[in-house]
């Protein structure tokens, strides 16, 4: 058996919930949702799910290692779709804006930080973004559009001559 990994448990409605980031991936104790969704969930009913949403791995909860079917992220968010029921909604938004902020925020830092992906998102646009070595980067291709909606760019730059020969055509 290998080194089992140490979950961070959470607790909603007195029921635990034992959860870990494995390479920055978000992974759920199947038991203990299927407790929180009110549904026994065990492996004929998670075949709904693709591969990479699930598998075993060795976890200590209750100071015991042992193997646990465990699902990620993304698998949690299908199975509250497949079983729908509107209470499902609570259980969604808690595991979307707690559990799993709370595990990225308790990570370890490394000492090789990765880059991290995000969107900055305005009323008429959004723009992927990457933050790596305390500097935001944007894709090339993105700087026509940037331009063209910055208010403060008194002069027509060639980008935006471009962008509106572009959308001419």
């Amino acid at each position: 058996m290998s080194e089992p990994l140490l979950p961070t448990r959470f607790v909603r409605n007195k029921t635990h919930l034992h959860a870990l980031l494995v390479e920055n991936q978000a992974w759920f104790c199947v038991h203990e949702l299927g407790r929180l969704m009110g549904k026994y969930l065990d492996e004929r009913q998670l075949r709904k799910l693709d591969a990479d949403q699930r598998q075993m791995m060795c976890v200590e909860t209750y100071g015991e290692p042992g193997e646990h079917l465990m699902v990620s992220e993304s698998g949690v968010y299908a199975l509250l779709i497949y079983h729908y029921c509107p209470e499902y909604r609570q259980l969604r938004e808690w595991v979307t804006h707690q559990v799993v902020p709370a595990l990225r925020d308790a990570r370890p830092t490394r000492s090789v930080e990765r880059p991290i992906l995000s969107v900055l998102s305005w009323p008429k646009m959004s723009l992927s973004t990457l933050h790596w070595q305390d500097e935001p980067w944007i894709r090339l291709r993105d700087m026509p559009c940037l331009l063209a909606e910055d208010p403060f760019n008194r002069q027509e730059s060639w980008w935006r001559k471009a962008s509106r020969m572009l959308r001419s055509y």
